[in-house]
């Protein structure tokens, strides 16, 4: 049987992401894998697709409930696309380690104006 770590959610004003991009130049490498900037970029308009990253990795870090930071970085997390276009989440070695390789299972959303995320850590 499985055992729920947390549940988080999060939720994002698009432009707020948009600003920050346009205001920082080092902002999308901040907390996004290259991976995953490519991934947004292929689209038309890409900042909903940032937001939406953006959300899962402060929804991922309430699961485990310790906010990014000391004991999870932004880049402890990378948003990927599994064989179904579903977003999933792989986490870096020292993270797997850390919250006893939990699984996850993500959903992301999002709006003309919002973004959002929710997941499920579990063991």
């Amino acid at each position: 049987m499985n055992h729920i770590i947390g549940v988080g959610c999060d939720i994002i004003d698009i432009e707020r992401i948009k600003e920050a991009i346009n205001n920082s130049a080092g902002f999308l490498k901040k907390i996004l894998h290259e991976k995953e900037i490519t991934y947004c970029q292929t689209y038309k308009e890409p900042y909903s697709h940032y937001a939406a990253r953006f959300a899962a990795k402060e929804a991922i870090a309430k699961a485990f409930g310790v906010g990014i930071g000391k004991d999870l970085g932004w880049h402890d997390m990378e948003i990927i696309l599994n064989e179904k276009k579903k977003p999933t989440v792989k986490l870096s070695k020292e993270a797997l380690e850390k919250f006893n390789h939990p699984k996850i299972e993500l959903s992301l959303s999002h709006t003309d104006t919002t973004a959002c995320a929710f997941c499920i850590a579990f063991t």
